[in-house]
């Protein structure tokens, strides 16, 4: 997947009634699928897939439910998607992520970075799959009920190096981690910006970087946009600031606009070297 270093752009695709942007907008598996498919034209290298919200103040969703959500647009995907695109779980639980891997998913993509459920480790080991570990302080219910670091960026570095460690030591090979530094999870408006601005201090831990500042509440914080499908132009933003620290994959909603901000960043970088 990192054969080369153009940014890799990741299509969000939410299968669940409650996410903070796009709630109940693909939960019929042939909206999801066709939505998907868009996502790709546009320039998507990976789409992840979920079943579960975990915005601030969201409540859990069993392995169950999230399989019976997933199911139907794993297997249409498998078969629609081509062969190039990867496909992406995002769970912490490993029974939903073995459904998927079991459908053509090559990606685990979990928030909890091994801690909700420590067989993810030994599940991405056994099928040679790709895992991306978050940070996340606290969980998705409580996480921004006054978040506390004394140092955000370092902190932030510790957990992923001991996380991707703990991956190693249960059989994961080290080219297939990514290290994600959790932008909105339990993190204030400061600790997102603090991170943004010092992101090429994450990249020399040696692990490709996933960036997921998709219409974050933050920039409309910032911005006073009390709507987050009007928060493209901030997301674009983050895309090219994190190309240029080194970031390798971009989480994002609106795929086009972030291929072009990711695109145009990394033919800029490349000059300058």
């Amino acid at each position: 997947m990192f054969e080369n270093a153009r940014p890799l752009i990741m299509g969000i695709l939410n299968v669940t009634p409650d996410s903070f942007s796009d709630g109940r907008d693909f939960i019929d598996p042939e909206v999801a699928v066709t939505h998907a498919l868009i996502m790709v034209e546009e320039g998507a290298d990976i789409i992840d897939v979920g079943g579960e919200s975990t915005r601030p103040g969201s409540k859990r969703v069993k392995a169950q439910e999230q399989i019976q959500r997933l199911v139907d647009v794993f297997d249409a995907l498998k078969e629609r998607l081509a062969e190039h695109t990867v496909i992406s779980i995002d769970t912490t639980l490993a029974a939903v992520a073995e459904m998927a891997l079991d459908r053509a998913a090559t990606l685990v993509n979990d928030i909890s970075a091994g801690r909700d459920d420590p067989e993810i480790f030994s599940l991405c080991a056994e099928r040679n799959a790709y895992l991306a570990l978050m940070h996340m302080q606290g969980e998705p219910k409580t996480m921004q009920q006054n978040p506390a670091y004394s140092d955000v960026v370092a902190e932030v570095s510790v957990f992923l190096k001991a996380r991707a460690e703990a991956a190693m030591k249960a059989g994961i090979h080290k080219d297939k981690l990514i290290v994600d530094p959790g932008i909105g999870f339990g993190k204030s408006s400061q600790h997102n910006l603090t991170l943004l601005a010092h992101l090429n201090q994450i990249v020399p831990l040696g692990y490709p970087v996933l960036l997921g500042a998709s219409r974050k509440r933050f920039m409309g914080s910032l911005l006073k946009e009390t709507k987050s499908r009007n928060l493209v132009a901030a997301t674009c933003a983050t895309t090219a600031l994190g190309v240029q620290a080194g970031v390798q994959v971009f989480r994002v909603h609106d795929v086009a606009a972030n291929r072009q901000a990711a695109d145009t960043a990394y033919a800029i970088k490349l000059e300058g070297n």
